[in-house]
């Protein structure tokens, strides 16, 4: 029996502000992201009856944004936090939202804007967070932040498996590849094995070209019903499948929550949903944060077993003229760094198929999203196709 939710809504709607170095209010930037999607829509403002809101660390963008934007007679309205996992799950409630009659057009947005124009780059983080007791006792150990922990991940998984400090140069170089081919990518400059293990080191494994980027900005998306999507200026992209899978460390010696994902779990059922499988996925755009996210994610998928990661990437299979295109945008390694909304907004432009010369094979494109350290995680199939 076919899956209720199979392709019961669609994205008509992409709005992407400049990135980088944009110093502007998050609100104002969210504001812009909303109006953009609606002008690639060919939608009035009037026409927009929801609305999903998700902040950043600067947690600038509140719910009165419906207020900036003008919006009076919202039909839905609320703010959502699951960190990276945030994107993908504002487009699963709104497609239920739209499915179920709540309302007909709903956008969701995300902005942030941690960089402060003089001051460097690894400040926009600091000094955010107010760590428990426990919390700054890791610190007095030089265990802070995401960085140390995602490392601890990686490193993990090299003692475990083997993995190998060229096979997290190789994710970073396919997609510096890809970002070549995309104009709002922040960084194009060439890359190669020897480039990568010559940038600095941050916290060992990880090079700096192993971190994400950060970057000031806003995207939004507007999800309604196939029927209206079809009327609208831009190619459907259909959502064929969704979930959501959360977990965290419980403390058991036999339990190690850093070699693997949520998305063992969401994965086969946003798949099911779907009524496809692992082999009808023609590319992926995967929350990177570190290129051990993406390792690990493929894992978790089962695109390779548990510890074959990096055998998998190391010849070139994520890049152009690759078996499984990966983060064709250039991810948040090289391209922009908007939480998981980076992920879904390339989806959107391959599932239109408007990649240009990045446009990879888009019969179904697996988004994942994640936050914390792999504890949240959100999936989506999207497809030109309903």
């Amino acid at each position: 029996m076919s899956h209720p939710m199979r392709s019961a809504a669609a994205i008509a709607g992409l709005g992407l502000t400049d990135m980088g170095r944009v110093y502007r209010d998050a609100t104002d930037l969210a504001a812009e992201a909303v109006f953009l999607a609606l002008e690639d829509a060919g939608l009035e403002k009037s026409q927009l009856d929801g609305l999903l809101i998700n902040a950043g660390v600067t947690r600038d963008v509140d719910l009165g944004l419906h207020q900036t934007l003008g919006l009076q007679e919202l039909n839905l309205l609320t703010f959502m936090q699951g960190y990276g996992s945030s994107a993908g799950q504002m487009i699963q409630y709104a497609s239920m939202a739209v499915h179920n009659g709540m309302a007909d057009y709903v956008a969701c947005v995300f902005a942030d804007a941690p960089l402060v124009e003089g001051q460097r780059t690894g400040a926009a983080y600091g000094g955010r967070a107010r760590p428990s007791a426990l919390g700054q006792l890791y610190q007095i150990y030089g265990w802070a932040g995401a960085i140390s922990t995602y490392a601890l991940g990686a490193q993990r998984h090299m003692d475990t498996f083997g993995t190998r400090q060229d096979q997290l140069g190789a994710i970073a170089i396919s997609q510096r590849q890809w970002a070549g081919f995309n104009p709002r990518a922040t960084k194009r400059e060439p890359l190669d094995l020897d480039g990568y293990n010559a940038s600095p080191w941050v916290v060992d494994p990880f090079h700096v070209l192993d971190c994400c980027l950060v970057s000031n900005g806003a995207v939004a998306v507007i999800v309604t019903t196939p029927e209206r999507a079809r009327d609208l200026r831009q190619p459907p992209v259909y959502v064929r499948g969704f979930g959501q899978a959360h977990d965290h460390d419980v403390g058991r010696s036999d339990y190690d929550p850093l070699l693997s994902t949520p998305g063992r779990r969401s994965g086969p059922r946003a798949l099911a949903m779907a009524d496809a499988t692992l082999d009808d996925v023609t590319q992926c755009q995967l929350y990177d944060c570190y290129t051990y996210t993406v390792l690990v994610t493929l894992e978790s998928y089962g695109f390779c077993a548990p510890g074959e990661g990096g055998a998998f990437v190391e010849d070139g299979r994520l890049g152009p003229g690759g078996a499984l295109p990966t983060n064709t945008g250039g991810g948040e390694l090289s391209s922009f760094y908007m939480w998981g909304m980076t992920p879904v907004s390339e989806g959107v432009i391959q599932g239109r198929g408007q990649g240009g010369e990045r446009q990879a094979p888009n019969d179904l494109i697996l988004v994942t999203g994640n936050g914390g350290t792999l504890n949240y995680h959100s999936t989506l199939l999207l497809s030109p196709e309903p």
